[in-house]
């Protein structure tokens, strides 16, 4: 059975959307107020939190799990591509943040100038960012939704890049102007590694990399009775998201009801250990014989 998480999702998503846009309305305008670059910059990548989550509500609304006519496989990689979406807004906040601190350096500008009761507010910006990230992270690990624990990641960088700001802004408000522009480079790199990291987690999801080791299948299979051995085992999708698995099965049985109890029973054990999965068994009489477990080339 494929579980819809779409509607807690939603919600989520939009509560984490209201309260980004109050982060980025409070630093944009400590930014405007003080003339720091780093504050600035870091207004903009909570600009990119807002779009994040907008862009994962329209995502959301596009990945139904359930399988249609057009798509038969569900539309998970909508969501997948949504992550994505993620990653291009965080390195366009890298390029912007870089290269803002660029032309500060090489054109000057108009002092850092900060507050005590400015400080605080950052603090309260601070408080609201922890809160976003650890939330969205418990409720997308426990729904298995991907555009959450990539909006989650995104936050968490957040949340490095306002304690550097924060830090940066004491120090200028201890006469250290030039700690505003030092610490402009740091949070470009925050930036860079969150959206690598996105990437790199749902990538294998839009290119069909394999999703469970063809020898674990393997294994699973040949320990039920009446099965003689099973080859060309290929799996995608991701694990604990969803996950689809294609095998050849020779089987020792006299008719093609024993036959199905026996595929039966595979799936069975298959979906207990790997779930959700959906299973596709080409069954094979036991006079045939294989030993290529998997696709990889040269590989017995």
């Amino acid at each position: 059975m494929t579980y819809d998480n779409r509607a807690e999702v939603r919600k989520v998503l939009i509560i984490t959307l209201l309260l980004n846009l109050f982060v980025m309305s409070l630093k944009a305008v400590v930014g405007y107020w003080t003339g720091s670059l780093s504050l600035l910059a870091d207004a903009l990548h909570s600009v990119t939190d807002s779009a994040n989550n907008i862009l994962g509500l329209v995502a959301s609304k596009f990945s139904s799990p359930q399988p249609d006519r057009e798509h038969p496989y569900g539309h998970h990689k909508f969501e997948a591509v949504g992550a994505l979406g993620i990653a291009a807004f965080l390195g366009i906040a890298c390029f912007e943040i870089l290269q803002g601190a660029i032309e500060r350096i090489i054109k000057g500008g108009e002092p850092v100038r900060i507050s005590l009761p400015e400080l605080w507010l950052l603090l309260i910006v601070l408080g609201v960012n922890i809160f976003v990230a650890f939330y969205e992270r418990s409720v997308g690990k426990r729904v298995g939704s991907p555009i959450l624990i990539a909006d989650a990641t995104h936050t968490m960088s957040d949340i490095w890049v306002t304690i550097s700001v924060i830090g940066g802004l004491i120090g200028v408000w201890l006469g250290y102007q030039w700690m505003d522009i030092v610490l402009a480079f740091p949070v470009a790199l925050l930036v860079f590694w969150s959206g690598w990291s996105v990437l790199k987690e749902n990538l294998p999801w839009l290119v069909d990399q394999m999703a469970i080791a063809p020898e674990a299948i393997h294994a699973i299979a040949t320990s039920v009775p009446g099965v003689v051995n099973c080859h060309d085992i290929a799996s995608r999708g991701v694990l604990g998201r969803q996950v689809f698995i294609e095998m050849h099965l020779i089987v020792d049985a006299p008719d093609v009801e024993t036959a199905h109890h026996i595929t039966e029973e595979v799936e069975s054990r298959l979906s207990e250990r790997f779930s959700p999965v959906r299973i596709l068994i080409h069954v094979e009489p036991p006079a045939y014989k294989s030993e290529h477990i998997s696709f990889e080339t040269g590989k017995q």
